[in-house]
């Protein structure tokens, strides 16, 4: 009998602890993005600061990447093209990564002798951005 008054406490208590449950999964690393999913979008959000990517985009999560000379890499993930010659997808991404000449001649984004993995990887973290 004198427990009846905590039979209300236990859904209270039951809700703040399945609310609490999203936060303590966050810290969990995320999987590599559908379109490329053999990445590794934290190896890939490093190579950004490498590469100098910054010093033209501003990128979301990449600490120093503020240029303003090319796009904003904000919502990546969303978007459907990349620089509005291929449809955004893993394989056109890491293409236009490893070889923006080729797919634009004169365009402003330099070959920066990008490798296939970290062009994966790369691409892996701009997909995460959506």
């Amino acid at each position: 009998m004198r427990w009846q008054h905590l039979r209300g406490l236990v859904p209270a208590v039951a809700t703040v602890a399945l609310l609490g449950l999203p936060a303590a999964c966050s810290t969990l690393p995320s999987p590599p993005p559908v379109e490329v999913h053999d990445g590794d979008p934290a190896r890939g959000a490093r190579l950004i600061s490498q590469y100098g990517c910054g010093s033209c985009h501003t990128v979301p999560g990449v600490r120093g990447a503020d240029g303003l000379v090319g796009p904003p890499l904000t919502r990546f993930g969303s978007r459907s093209y990349i620089a509005g010659e291929l449809v955004n997808n893993g394989p056109n991404l890491q293409h236009w990564i490893r070889e923006p000449q080729q797919v634009e001649p004169g365009t402003a984004m330099p070959d920066l002798g990008v490798s296939e993995t970290d062009a994966r990887d790369i691409a892996a973290y701009l997909f995460s951005l959506d």
